[in-house]
């Protein structure tokens, strides 16, 4: 999950590059400086900082449990991924617009987890009592004050901006629906169709989903003693949503570092037809382009690693029913075939194209996708879609860099805190 405060310290979306820029003019010349001065000491300390942060936080406010993905705390992806975030703004405070590209759908995120304008307040006092318990003497009022100063403006900004999200969703909150089917896709992985119960104002046939999205899924895992709700991002397979919203859950394995997955865990072995769920409103602003998906000069590249198939099936979806006739590259890695996800559905769209080609990798038995096999296998002037785990999608983006693919024609949606794939 990415946290609170990665959505606070970057700007993303609704706000246009003067925006972002206005905002920090109007923060004090000598504030701003204060803050780029503290870009040494982040880069060595602000891991240490953002653990402090989360573990002084979640430990005198323990009902914000029921929000953050512990998971990623015990692993250290979220600490790692805010001390990035941190960074970032630290050393672009002058202009946060450069961040944009890679921050906006941080915010969808937000609003699907229902952080609301009351967390605000918890989170500065605790990020800012963080910097002074690591930092000690070094901490100086002036600096505690800059930050303070700059948090605060961006936060009152973003209350505004997210208003509007919360508008702007299909519905509010948390909605009971019931699971009507639960197939294996993959040896690992699950496909669930749910459809909202009787009351909730929900009308599947008018629900405008955005192939790529996610939805949110709130549960209470019996398992593993635990206490609170735990909430997690999954993909939907497809915005149709004739026989229901579907979407594809991968049980995460305990493994050497790694626990096992807390709410995979729970939807695999004890989720049930007929249980009902609990969803937020889809989100996410990871989408084909609309004005290439009608075009045939722009090659359509789907490059997929595990559960990561599963947005990128409902956008093939989308281009076979707009244009069958776009030339389309089908990448498709897993580990073996048992673990390949979607076999005969992603077939049965890809026989209704004209132009496609069709690659799959089985990593147990051959080399991992590299920039040689992408320049090989792809063309360089292709709308990329891409999609996996944070180490696939690290490596995928480092290797279209390398071929000097166009950063506007590389789209992503990593499994975990995007902020980890970002180099600052």
């Amino acid at each position: 999950m990415i946290f609170l405060i990665q959505y606070i310290l970057v700007h993303f979306l609704p706000f246009s590059t003067n925006h972002t820029k206005t905002l920090f003019i109007m923060l004090a010349e000598k504030t701003r400086s204060i803050i780029k001065a503290t870009v040494p000491v982040l880069e060595q300390q602000g891991t240490v900082i953002t653990r402090t942060f989360y573990k002084n936080m979640l430990t005198e406010h323990t009902e914000l449990l029921n929000i953050f993905n512990r998971t990623n705390q015990k692993v250290g992806a979220q600490p790692n991924a805010l001390a990035t975030t941190v960074l970032a703004a630290a050393k672009n405070i002058d202009d946060l617009s450069v961040l944009m590209d890679h921050v906006k759908q941080i915010g969808h995120k937000h609003r699907a987890l229902q952080i609301k304008p009351e967390h605000y307040p918890i989170v500065g006092e605790y990020l800012l009592k963080a910097i002074k318990e690591v930092l000690g003497d070094a901490a100086t009022p002036e600096i505690i004050n800059a930050w303070g100063e700059a948090y605060q403006a961006i936060a009152d900004i973003f209350i505004t901006v997210e208003k509007k999200m919360y508008e702007e969703a299909l519905w509010p909150g948390w909605k009971p629906f019931e699971i009507t089917a639960k197939e294996y896709v993959a040896s690992d992985i699950v496909e669930f169709t749910v459809k909202p119960k009787f009351g909730s104002g929900i009308e599947l046939e008018s629900l405008p989903i955005t192939p790529g999205q996610y939805i949110t899924v709130n549960t209470h895992p019996i398992r593993q003693e635990n206490q609170y709700d735990a909430l997690r991002h999954y993909s939907l397979c497809s915005a149709s949503t004739k026989n229901g919203l579907r979407f594809a859950v991968k049980m995460e394995a305990a493994r050497e570092n790694f626990p096992a997955g807390l709410v995979s865990e729970y939807l695999h072995k004890d989720a049930k037809v007929g249980d009902e769920i609990k969803l937020s409103a889809p989100a996410g602003d990871f989408a084909i382009n609309k004005e290439l998906i009608h075009q045939n000069e722009v090659p359509l590249v789907l490059l997929s690693s595990g559960v990561g198939v599963t947005p990128l099936l409902a956008m093939l979806e989308e281009q076979v029913k707009c244009n069958p006739n776009r030339p389309i590259y089908w990448i498709q890695s897993s580990y073996d075939e048992k673990t390949q996800a979607f076999k005969k559905h992603v077939d049965e769209l890809l026989a209704e194209c004209a132009n496609v080609d069709k690659i799959i990798v089985h990593t147990d038995t051959e080399p991992l996708i590299n920039a040689a096999f992408l320049k090989e296998k792809s063309p360089a002037h292709a709308d990329v879609y891409t999609c996996g785990s944070l180490a696939f999608m690290q490596a995928m983006i480092g290797h279209l860099k390398e071929l000097e693919h166009r950063d506007d024609m590389i789209h992503y949606e990593p499994f975990g805190p995007k902020m980890s794939t970002v180099q600052v």
